[in-house]
């Protein structure tokens, strides 16, 4: 039997997310399990978002089949709708990861999903999102041979990876393989190089720690960092422990990595269950030309996006609120996917 071909095979890598975009996918709200009362707010919030990319690049919403109208009336006219069936509304960990080859071909990479180690079950659709979103785009389709979010993993485009020991080593995931495995299939399936491992991501983030609401690349050599001025946060000795080990690494390319911490915000609110609700600036949206960064209602907004501003010269800083989001588990990065500028590979 014939061994399948991987990305890396072809000359496939994952592209940095700063790089130029196709569009942007998104999921719209849809699962009363995660917002209850919320959904209205959260619909109007992920709307706002969507029209606020698209002041940038274009941006397609899916939705369940029969939900159009709402969404297409919420989104307006400068949102494609594109009716597929979900089970919930995070693009980032449900659809595709896009890989390109430098040579103007986009192809893309379906993982395993298992509802964030079974922290929600009915995901059978959701897993099934990626594969059916190639099609869909008549694009190339390679399987990942394990289970994989998006929202765990952040690249430089040079073969550098970001992601953290407490997700992708967690039993809740792939218990069956080891870390040299799972190292193997991110550097055959997204084309990487170096794997930088940070420890833990923000206390309670049901994702089992995520690295895109801690860390994120900025740039060659730069990454973002959350980092609470409250020494006395949890989150604080988590977050220096990940510093020291960014300090500690070099990339792809043999280089150390310049660290930018960017403050959480303030305000820490809870969840009814006394769970504390995961805000991060870090967790923002680069698309082309600007930078869509989560608004909190918080005293550290204006200071985190003049932050942002510095780390990514020459686009706009555009801050949208997204406490209706974070109720749900998430921010914008969490809700949204690049799809690099290229041809489809067929």
């Amino acid at each position: 039997m014939p061994v399948a071909r991987t990305p890396a095979d072809d000359g496939f890598f994952m592209p940095a997310e700063w790089e130029p975009h196709e569009r942007c996918w998104m999921q719209w709200p849809c699962r009363g399990e995660v917002w209850g009362e919320q959904l209205p707010q959260a619909r109007a919030a992920y709307a706002r978002v969507a029209r606020s990319i698209a002041e940038f690049e274009p941006v397609s919403m899916i939705c369940r089949p029969g939900e159009e109208a709402e969404a297409r009336l919420a989104c307006g006219r400068g949102v494609e709708i594109v009716p597929l069936p979900i089970d919930d509304s995070w693009a980032r960990d449900t659809g595709p990861i896009f890989v390109i080859d430098g040579k103007g071909q986009v192809a893309g990479t379906h993982w395993g999903f298992n509802g964030w180690g079974n922290a929600y079950h009915g995901y059978e659709n959701d897993a099934k999102l990626g594969g059916r979103l190639l099609d869909h785009l008549g694009m190339r389709k390679y399987r990942g041979e394990q289970v994989l979010e998006g929202g765990s993993i952040s690249v430089d485009g040079f073969g550098t990876l970001l992601t953290t020991e407490e997700c992708l080593l967690n039993d809740n995931r792939n218990p069956e393989l080891t870390r040299q495995q799972i190292e193997e299939n991110l550097a055959l399936m997204l084309g990487v190089s170096r794997i930088i491992w940070l420890d833990f991501g923000l206390e309670d983030d049901e994702t089992s720690g995520h690295v895109d609401m801690i860390a994120s690349f900025a740039g060659e050599g730069r990454v973002l960092l959350h980092m609470p001025d409250d020494k006395s946060d949890p989150n604080h000795a988590r977050m220096q422990d990940n510093k020291a080990r960014l300090q500690a690494a070099r990339d792809a390319r043999g280089k150390s990595l310049e660290v930018i911490e960017i403050p959480q915000p303030q305000r820490q609110m809870r969840r009814p269950d006394g769970r504390r609700l995961c805000t991060s600036y870090v967790n923002a949206y680069i698309a082309n030309g600007g930078v869509i960064m989560p608004g909190y209602d918080d005293p550290n907004d204006e200071r985190a996006a003049a932050i942002m501003a510095e780390a990514f010269p020459g686009r706009k800083v555009v801050t949208v609120p997204a406490l209706d989001i974070a109720y749900g588990g998430g921010s914008i990065h969490c809700i949204t996917q690049q799809q690099p500028k290229g041809t489809p590979a067929t």
